[in-house]
């Protein structure tokens, strides 16, 4: 296969009101803490998202992510994979935020909350890099393999990442969860795709539970939200 078959996407926005809208323009006169107060979401987290630096002033014409949970309500013949790619968040997060278990159906009008990437990738900026995506979590939320494979680091990942988890799948591919609490499987290990690896925490330098999640190429960063397979028509 091209690429790894990972349940994600870039997000579709879609303009709404303030209390809604999940991308924002700047216009004139707006500053971060009046956008913050209208999206009722906190200016850091927004300031994180678009790796604004202190004192984060934002122009005219800036467009800016507004990272927000959401919630769905499943329609006539939505799936996991489907409500993923409109959402770009991957499903197995989806899952674990609403206790689903792996492979269970969805039925229509079930609601959904769907979780936040709080952090995008960003390999723009040297100083300022995120080799991956940090999606919002909650302590102890079950950590689980994007793709079967094999782990070939569990544990402390000094400088940044905190308890830490890397498997190595075929073709080449890497995937990374960093930020745990805890970590329920062994180096050496093979898992399945779906398979629970640890606990969602905020270890290392997280500003806040969540899961920091990478995808490597060769050894190269890869953007997680470009790696979906799009639902089967």
């Amino acid at each position: 296969m091209k690429h790894l078959a990972l349940p994600l996407l870039a997000a579709l926005l879609i303009a709404a009101s303030p209390a809604e809208e999940t991308e924002h323009v700047v216009t004139e006169g707006e500053t971060l803490g009046g956008i913050a107060n209208r999206a009722g979401v906190s200016a850091s987290v927004i300031a994180r998202a678009n790796g604004l630096a202190e004192p984060s002033v934002v122009r005219i014409g800036q467009k800016l992510i507004i990272p927000r949970q959401h919630r769905h309500t499943v329609a006539e013949g939505e799936t996991g994979f489907s409500i993923a790619y409109k959402y770009g968040v991957p499903y197995s997060d989806i899952a674990v935020a609403n206790n689903l278990a792996e492979g269970a159906a969805l039925k229509p009008g079930q609601v959904l909350v769907i979780p936040a990437i709080l952090t995008p990738f960003n390999l723009a900026d040297a100083s300022r890099g995120h080799n991956g995506i940090d999606i919002a979590a909650s302590i102890g939320a079950p950590v689980k393999a994007a793709k079967e494979g094999k782990i070939i680091f569990a544990g402390d990942e000094p400088v940044r990442y905190g308890k830490m988890i890397i498997i190595a799948h075929a073709g080449g591919w890497h995937s990374t969860y960093g930020h745990l609490s805890s970590i329920t499987a062994r180096k050496g290990a093979r898992v399945g795709a779906g398979e629970v690896i640890g606990h969602a925490g905020s270890t290392g330098d997280a500003q806040e539970p969540e899961l920091h999640f990478e995808l490597r190429k060769s050894n190269r960063p890869v953007d997680p939200v470009k790696q979906l397979t799009p639902p089967a028509s």
